[in-house]
């Protein structure tokens, strides 16, 4: 039965607040009277007025009938004391028999920075546990690592998204932005409509591949060795800033080196980019006087991810381009609150602000913060995927808190991943709907929503943003924080861990202050009047740093760096037994792993069910017409899709979406050494028809 109106009671006619989706954050207002009606703000920049499909429908997941109301014992209903008291005491058991490790927490990118403190603070201090993750391993950790080791700073764009308005030349790699946030396109429209130039690399013809002035199409597990051809041909062909990289940077002549074997012809045979696209795209970025290189999931989703990224961060640093007002390196940040998500400690190895956690000093300060002893904080512990590899097993955690995650739809060999969840002695999700995850669940937690909660969240600008409540939840709701206070008090006794998300971001301000990610002078004040402020900010009157890398980079020189990579395949490439490349993305009408989208109506219309994009070529050989059922066959399990066939994809490849079961069964677990991403977006399979 949906949830009436009557109780969400407005908290004003109308509230500004911002989407609870991607990573732009569109701005947008809610009023909630007889309908909850959504506007898009004009006062944001990310989107300036517009929204898409799912922004304009995220009212209804307000009133659907799938919301969570009450707390949930082995699927029965029961209060909350009950359902407090028994996870609290099961946790108890669990670490006397297996120590505190026995317990681990899985976090989401989508919650907001309060939230994912508390959460980190809640597993360290409370639980005592190194064994926290959150799905963000799954979406910018390559990035983050490649930005790391390159400026000394991850901030996914290092300057306002206003900036691609103005640019001469944007390169997309790995990127689908008109399906994924398409308020996005805007800022690319802006840019071509002042004479700008796109270039898109996607082994697909995307939606945004089709806006872009040059497509270059690589066959899947490749972008690495193309990015060494374009810095191949920038080098041979004199568009090294030689000043630049000589003012500014360090470590090229070891770039220079490894790119001399990287010609263009022996990049064609492995990519099959032609020669003269890679020559034009080159030419494109070296002829503009500003120019911004951006990738996204497409070319980060791999077991050598973070050398990808290092590759095209090389291609821009030789072009010139980092620390430049209008050009420079991004990546295009994918969850809501994806940057923000993994700044302040739900991270294996991070602290709040950015700190490392096996960094005495920053283990001091915030145990200072803390009220705790430095050395009762936990060490680093398993990435996501290793977390939960290792779930149920005889080294690894019994017990899994998890919030605002669905790994069952979301993880890499899904399968497995189920069937470790299963073997656990407690499962507890927190959910504001029955997601495939919670219904594997021990006990499920209801929890509040976007519009029903206040909060901060980080756009992927590094601009920290204000939703604030407009609604108050359905009755038997909690917020996530009341949750985390509620097994805090009966697991310790535990003061610190208060409801109210202000008093959590003043204390975050404070872990923050003096970290990568400095929040210290950030108030809620101050984001509403300046509508958003960049972080690091690390006084109250300090105005924020839109652009970080203008005099320096966050190294210890000050220098950006150089870091030499090689290409190889993928960890698991064609054969006989299995002669396709499968792909994974995202559809325009959904999210994630669907668990809100695929519950409202109008989004459901657009986009009702799995499908299997491929080739006429390859349709045509194995005798498929559209709309016939296939099977796709790997070595880690079988999914099905409806044939949706189309040219725009390689003949040598198919793609199926990751918001239902079935793509995620097939990909490849196998993980990048630095950044500890799964290999999502390339493993080998078969078709079969259906009947």
């Amino acid at each position: 039965m949906p949830i009436s109106l009557s109780a969400l009671t407005p908290v004003k006619a109308a509230t500004a607040t911002h989407c609870p989706y991607c990573a732009l954050q569109c701005g947008m207002s809610v009023a909630v009277d007889e309908t909850v009606t959504i506007t898009p703000r004009k006062d944001i920049p990310a989107n300036a007025g517009g929204l898409c499909q799912k922004g304009w429908t995220a009212g209804e997941l307000l009133t659907s009938g799938d919301r969570l109301t009450t707390p949930l014992l082995y699927g029965e209903p029961v209060g909350w004391d009950e359902a407090l008291d028994f996870v609290a005491a099961r946790i108890r058991a669990v670490q006397e028999e297996h120590g505190p490790n026995g317990v681990a927490v899985f976090g989401g990118g989508g919650l907001t920075n309060e939230k994912a403190y508390q959460l980190g603070k809640f597993a360290r201090m409370v639980l005592r546990t190194s064994q926290i993750d959150y799905n963000g391993r799954f979406c910018m950790s390559s990035a983050a690592a490649a930005a790391n080791r390159a400026f000394g700073m991850d901030r996914g764009l290092p300057f306002p998204i206003t900036d691609l308005a103005g640019a001469d030349a944007v390169l997309i790699a790995g990127g689908n932005v008109a399906e994924t946030m398409p308020p996005f396109v805007r800022h690319l429209t802006a840019m071509r409509d002042r004479g700008g130039r796109l270039v898109v690399i996607d082994p697909r013809v995307t939606a945004t591949a089709r806006q872009a002035d040059l497509h270059l199409q690589p066959a899947p597990g490749t972008d690495l060795a193309l990015a060494l051809g374009l810095l191949h041909i920038v080098i041979a062909e004199g568009h090294v800033d030689e000043d630049y990289v000589a003012g500014r940077t360090s470590g090229f002549d070891g770039v220079r080196t490894s790119a001399a074997a990287w010609w263009p012809e022996r990049v064609e045979r492995i990519t099959g980019v032609p020669v003269a696209r890679m020559r034009l795209a080159a030419e494109i970025l070296a002829d503009a006087g500003r120019a911004v290189i951006l990738t996204g999931r497409g070319a980060e989703q791999h077991a050598k991810g973070t050398d990808t990224v290092s590759a095209f961060i090389n291609l821009a640093l030789a072009l010139g381009l980092p620390g430049r007002e209008g050009s420079g390196y991004g990546c295009v940040t994918g969850q809501g609150n994806g940057q923000g998500g993994r700044e302040h400690g739900q991270k294996a190895d991070q602290l709040p602000g950015y700190r490392r956690i096996d960094d005495p000093a920053a283990r001091a300060h915030v145990a200072a913060v803390w009220g705790i002893a430095p050395e009762d904080l936990p060490g680093p512990g398993r990435s996501a995927y290793e977390l939960l590899d290792a779930l149920g097993t005889a080294a690894g955690p019994r017990a899994l808190l998890l919030f605002g995650s669905n790994p069952v739809i979301s993880a890499p060999r899904a399968g497995h991943v189920t069937g470790r969840l299963r073997s656990l002695d407690l499962l507890v999700v927190s959910d504001l709907v029955m997601s495939e995850t919670a219904a594997l669940a021990d006990v499920v937690f209801p929890t509040t929503q976007w519009a029903e909660e206040s909060g901060t969240m980080t756009n992927l600008e590094g601009r920290v943003l204000l939703r604030r409540q407009a609604a108050a939840p359905p009755p038997g709701v909690r917020s996530d924080l009341e949750i985390l206070r509620g097994l805090a008090v009966r697991l310790r006794g535990a003061e610190g861990f208060p409801a109210d998300p202000r008093e959590v971001f003043d204390e975050l301000r404070r872990a923050s202050a003096g970290g990568i990610a400095d929040y210290a002078g950030i108030t809620y004040e101050r984001i509403a009047a300046e509508t958003g402020v960049f972080w690091p900010c690390p006084a109250e009157d300090h105005p924020g740093t839109p652009r970080p890398f203008l005099d320096r980079f966050a190294t210890p020189d000050g220098r950006a760096r150089f870091v030499p990579v090689e290409h190889r395949p993928p960890e698991e490439d064609i054969d006989r037994d299995y002669p396709l490349y499968l792909t994974t993305g995202r559809v325009l009408a959904h999210y994630q792993s669907g668990a809100q989208t695929r519950r409202i109506a109008a989004l459901n219309a657009v986009a009702p069910e799995v499908f299997v994009e491929l080739h006429p070529d390859l349709a045509e050989r194995l005798e498929v017409a559209p709309g016939d059922l296939l099977r796709v066959v790997g070595r880690r399990g079988a999914a099905e899709g409806v044939a949706r066939v189309t040219p725009a994809i390689r003949p040598d490849t198919v793609f199926m979406p990751f918001h239902w079961a079935g793509a995620n069964l097939l990909t490849n677990p196998a993980l990048d050494p630095v950044s500890r991403m799964p290999e999502f977006k390339v493993c080998a399979v078969k078709l079969e028809r259906v009947g």
